[in-house]
């Protein structure tokens, strides 16, 4: 009887031959293999797709990038502070002229008395020169409905008007054949005051103040 044969078998059966069953080693080890080899695989496959993401992107992101330094040499650069005084900015090529430089003629073409006077005053007070005060002529006597309308020459259109315009922004314009510089400020029916100082120096001021160049910091 064999070593091999179990007990209590008799002899009956036996093992025979020199080729005897092996015992095989668990498959553990492959799985981890396999394992590992897969996650290699996903992990290359989502660096590819990273960097073609980073590749499409890359426009985008040199501009923000050049953006952000156009900004930071903007806030580097030292910025003068402009000092905005009437007759420093130009207007159609031509200096704003000064409220000393524009002399303005007041009419009343209201039934009401006493506003050309008043009125021209009040001008006098904010710097302008005063030339005639009166009723306003037969052809714009109680013909002005809003509140004041500036007459003066082509001219004027040019600088006289914004810087008169100023003090009361409700005043329509209109030109003449006058070859002289003054202008004429009709009152009309609407009229009631001239606007607050405050608000017509600051008017003033915006007028004068130079306008940002485009493309620049």
């Amino acid at each position: 009887m064999s070593m091999l044969t179990p007990p209590g078998m008799g002899g009956k059966y036996r093992i025979t031959g020199d080729v005897y069953p092996r015992m095989r080693r668990p498959h553990r080890r492959r799985r981890i293999v396999l394992g590992a080899a897969a996650a290699v695989l996903v992990l290359g496959a989502a660096g590819w797709g990273t960097l073609q993401l980073v590749d499409v992107f890359s426009g985008g992101d040199e501009k923000t990038t050049n953006a952000a330094g156009k900004q930071a040499d903007c806030k580097a650069a030292p910025k003068a502070k402009p000092t905005p005084t009437p007759g420093s900015r130009t207007a159609g090529g031509a200096p704003l002229p000064k409220p000393a430089q524009i002399t303005v003629n007041v009419y009343n073409a209201t039934p009401r008395a006493g506003l050309a006077k008043t009125t021209a005053d009040e001008l006098k007070k904010r710097g302008f020169v005063i030339g005639k005060v009166g009723n306003a002529p037969v052809a714009y006597d109680k013909k002005v409905p809003g509140s004041a309308l500036l007459l003066g020459s082509p001219g004027a259109t040019k600088g006289a008007f914004s810087v008169v315009g100023t003090q009361l922004k409700a005043a329509t314009t209109k030109v003449d054949a006058r070859t002289t510089a003054d202008v004429d400020l009709i009152i009309g029916t609407a009229f009631k005051t001239l606007d607050p100082k405050a608000a017509a120096d600051a008017a003033l001021v915006a007028l004068n103040k130079p306008k940002p160049v485009p493309g620049r910091c």
